[in-house]
């Protein structure tokens, strides 16, 4: 039987150490701690293939929280019960000893863990969608006050006009005139469309 670790964050600008912290606190080396640093939306993640190629039956998993597993209630709950039921893992999360699926319950007790998990799976995937929704509302009531997200747009070259009006008299290429301008083929039409400037002739 060997013990493992697993430590998730969503961004490379945060940070492991809490979680690798309890890990370590509870007794697994370094050596056998595997880190992600991706988003929980799913298990396409370079650490966790490596973990579930490592590990075997009667091997334990040890997460410092459910959610540093994954976020996505369906998917989460498959997993777990791959881990548990095929692959014969136990999975223990440090916060939630309730979860513990090595520890010997009664049937009731083994029922209320399958609830908790469900119930806990349920509600890290609904603050995630609800997160988003926030988000998304207040994008759109940013934009509506006229706020504008992405990079800034490329000021208007000098040499446009004069560009601009061979590639609608059909004298240059899109692709020339973009080239010419030093900007992209999306940016010179954008300026096109912004100036007025439509193709009149075909080359």
């Amino acid at each position: 039987m060997a013990v493992f670790g697993y430590a998730r964050v969503s961004t490379r600008e945060q940070n492991t150490a809490r979680q690798i912290d309890a890990l370590t606190a509870h007794g697994i080396g370094m050596d056998a701690i595997f880190t992600d640093r991706i988003s929980g939306k799913d298990f396409n993640r370079p650490a966790w293939h490596e973990l579930m190629a490592t590990l075997r039956e009667g091997d334990v998993l040890v997460v410092a929280s459910l959610d540093r597993l994954g976020r996505y209630y369906a998917e989460l709950l498959e997993t777990w019960r791959h881990l548990t039921k095929h692959c014969k893992v136990t999975i223990e999360v440090l916060d939630m000893p309730l979860l513990c699926t090595s520890c010997k319950r009664s049937l009731t007790q083994t029922l209320i863990a399958d609830i908790v998990l469900e119930l806990l799976s349920y509600v890290a995937e609904t603050e995630r969608e609800a997160i988003r929704r926030r988000q998304r509302e207040g994008i759109a009531a940013a934009k509506l006050r006229g706020v504008r997200f992405g990079a800034p747009r490329k000021p208007v070259s000098r040499d446009f006009a004069g560009v601009g009006r061979l590639w609608a008299t059909g004298r240059i290429s899109q692709r020339y005139a973009a080239k010419r301008l030093k900007v992209s083929r999306t940016t010179f039409m954008r300026w096109c469309m912004d100036s007025g400037i439509v193709k009149t002739h075909e080359m």
